[in-house]
């Protein structure tokens, strides 16, 4: 599969795998040739958690980074050079439990807050628990209840319930702390980062944008692989045989976020290799508002944001992908690579139909740029605003998603809009004829009236089983009423007031102070 083994830390000590095919899981390499069964198998595609493990990496500064991901759909050559921890990593039992140890405080906790029943989910609970439990001691911080909560949106029980669970993630903090030690791991790794880069007739990983560019022209035709929360269930689910696969997980510049000027203007670049939880902090950093962190919460779950990108997001193209239509609304470009050329694409222009884009043999997507908007200080008249509606909470597809953008003039007319839907065609896209319907009349109930009239020009729903067609479309419409409702130069509404997510979480947390 690759001219050397896949190596990576584990157990203690370095290893070495020589999988027959590219897409051999992590799943099941732990549970058929390492003999760690603690790792359970469960829906096979990312939903349920059962199959949580962590992954480290050398971060800045040499220091390890954990982060829980779902082993079921990540392919075990992309471990190369990484750490893998597992439940029984926890409290350093070996993997056929034969070596007694005290429990780690997070296993001890849902033993005492019967946080347990059947079991089957418990070892992806501890697993997420554990990466909490050591990122808030390492930050000398101490989780809420509803951070625990969002932490284990990964996490599926049927029989306990999450009460004691999060009773759990509360009390594993009160014992006395039990942190892993990091020095074997990161000593591992330096060693690693030696090695070279994986290359093979059916696996490469690149480290280099250059390299990776050089390859991808050259191979246009492999498949080009980042986290794996899509590309992976076409193998645990329609088990289908891929093609050549090249990895971008490696290429350091291509996870990179920083702030940066393009043609005389600031824009925010984020990678296309940047993970979908960094993306999202992005974000929110620099536009701070509610219901975008409430968009970030509710994408996925934490496990998929780990390994998922921002740039796989928008270049895998679904109709129903949340981040597109938050960064259409944002006036976000895409930075395309084809060997040394570079271009430049309003992402609002690169979608052409169902699951196609504008995307040339042998180009990829290398960077996404958001203008760094307001130029002016706040109150300038620019609001933002990201909605999504689905069945549940956390980890749940979208039925219609909505980024919403608006500039206002001094008078309170519209200057501009940006109102990008997902969900209500074969690709998400701009609604046209309702921003018309705005552009240049007052922000008042009767333009947005007007405007809602105009949705039905710009699309025409499907029913399917998320959402019938007249449901999509009414909601369409109430999201920009809502968007009006928040943002309305008079008595603007809370979120408090227009969202039951936000009046609950409120009440949870007033409740639990």
């Amino acid at each position: 599969m690759t001219q050397r083994p896949i190596r990576f830390f584990h157990r203690g000590a370095i290893v070495e795998a020589q999988p027959a095919a590219a897409t051999r899981t992590v799943l099941d390499w732990l549970r058929e040739e390492a003999l760690c069964t603690g790792t359970k198998e469960g829906c096979a595609e990312g939903d349920c958690g059962a199959c949580t493990v962590v992954v480290g990496e050398l971060g800045a500064g040499g220091r390890l980074e954990m982060k829980p991901v779902n082993a079921c759909i990540r392919f075990l050559p992309t471990l190369d050079g990484k750490a893998l921890f597992t439940v029984e990593d926890v409290a350093q039992v070996g993997c056929a439990g034969r070596e007694a140890a005290a429990l780690h405080p997070a296993q001890q906790a849902m033993v005492d807050c019967h946080g347990s029943q059947c079991g089957f989910c418990t070892p992806g609970f501890v697993m997420n628990l554990w990466a909490c439990y050591e990122r808030h001691h390492e930050a000398g911080t101490r989780p809420t209840r509803q951070q625990l909560a969002d932490d284990l949106s990964g996490n599926l029980c049927r029989c306990t319930g999450y009460r004691p669970i999060l009773d759990a993630g509360e009390q594993m903090f009160d014992a006395p702390a039990r942190r892993l030690d990091p020095a074997p791991a990161v000593a591992a790794l330096q060693t690693l980062a030696a090695d070279a880069p994986l290359a093979g007739p059916a696996f490469h990983a690149p480290r280099t944008l250059a390299a990776l560019a050089a390859l991808r022209e050259a191979k246009p035709d492999a498949r080009l692989l980042a986290g794996s929360t899509d590309i992976g269930l076409w193998v645990t689910k329609q088990l289908r045989d891929l093609p050549e696969l090249v990895y971008v997980g490696d290429v350091a510049e291509l996870r990179a976020i920083e702030e940066t000027q393009v043609e005389g203007a600031r824009v925010l670049s984020i990678g296309a290799g940047a993970t979908l939880e960094a993306a999202w902090a992005a974000l929110l950093s620099h536009w701070p508002e509610p219901s975008l962190r409430d968009m970030w919460l509710r994408f996925a779950s934490l496990p998929v944001r780990n390994a998922g990108t921002m740039g796989g997001n928008v270049a895998n193209g679904s109709p129903i992908g949340d981040s597109a239509p938050v960064l259409i609304a944002l006036d976000a470009r895409l930075v395309l690579r084809r060997g040394e050329r570079v271009r430049r694409l309003p992402l609002a222009d690169f979608y052409v139909d169902y699951m196609k884009n504008r995307l040339e043999a042998g180009e990829f997507v290398q960077a996404i740029e958001v203008p760094l908007w307001p130029p002016s200080p706040p109150g300038s008249g620019a609001k933002l605003r990201a909605y999504k509606i689905s069945k549940r909470f956390d980890s749940d597809i979208s039925a219609v998603s909505a980024g919403l953008a608006i500039e206002l003039a001094a008078d309170g007319t519209v200057r501009d809009v940006r109102l990008a839907y997902g969900g209500l065609a074969a690709i998400v896209k701009r609604a046209a004829a309702a921003e018309a319907a705005l552009r240049g009349k007052p922000w008042d109930e009767a333009a947005v009236h007007a405007a809602i009239a105009a949705l039905a020009r710009d699309f025409k729903p499907l029913t399917d089983m998320r959402a019938s067609a007249a449901y999509r479309a009414r909601v369409a419409g109430n999201l920009l009423m809502r968007f009006w409702l928040e943002t309305r130069r008079e008595a603007p509404l809370a979120e408090r007031d227009v969202s039951v997510f936000a009046r609950v979480g409120a009440d949870m947390r007033a409740a639990a102070a």
